[in-house]
């Protein structure tokens, strides 16, 4: 979770929102991704989408089975939904997301049994550093 932190402080610095991704994989390749929305101008460059997407071009299979996502924040539904589809195994994620969260605050898509692959959910790993990242890049952006 450290090193999403890492990366979350990297997309704060660019002028994202701070939310970093780490896909560790059964081979023990590790994959970073930050936030990059309004520097790709598209709004699906979340973390956890450009890690997957990286993940999925480096290992040549877009079923990323045994792989462990951390993530600094709650995924959003695009999100939750692409993790069911490349069959990640465990999400970690740090801060609950109460306005857009899809595991736990708003919705609950990766334990939803109507689908064909859940996740195992850690959260609360590092939620208080996360979330101090969150609230103070929104702070400063209000000034």
């Amino acid at each position: 979770m450290q090193q999403a932190l890492e990366q979350a402080a990297l997309a704060a610095a660019l002028g994202e929102v701070p939310v970093g991704a780490v896909l560790r994989m059964p081979d023990e390749r590790c994959f970073l991704a930050h936030n990059a929305p309004i520097s790709h101008h598209d709004p699906s460059a979340h973390a956890e989408v450009r890690v997957i997407r990286e993940a999925s071009q480096k290992i040549k299979n877009y079923r990323l089975g045994g792989g462990i996502l951390y993530v600094t924040l709650e995924p959003c539904l695009m999100c939750a939904g692409l993790m069911v589809h490349a069959r990640i195994d465990t999400l970690v994620y740090a801060a609950d997301d109460r306005k857009t969260g899809a595991v736990k605050s708003l919705y609950r898509v990766l334990h939803d049994e109507r689908l064909n692959h859940q996740v195992t959910v850690i959260d609360g790993i590092l939620a208080d550093a996360s979330s101090t990242m969150i609230k103070n890049f929104f702070r400063r952006r209000r000034r």
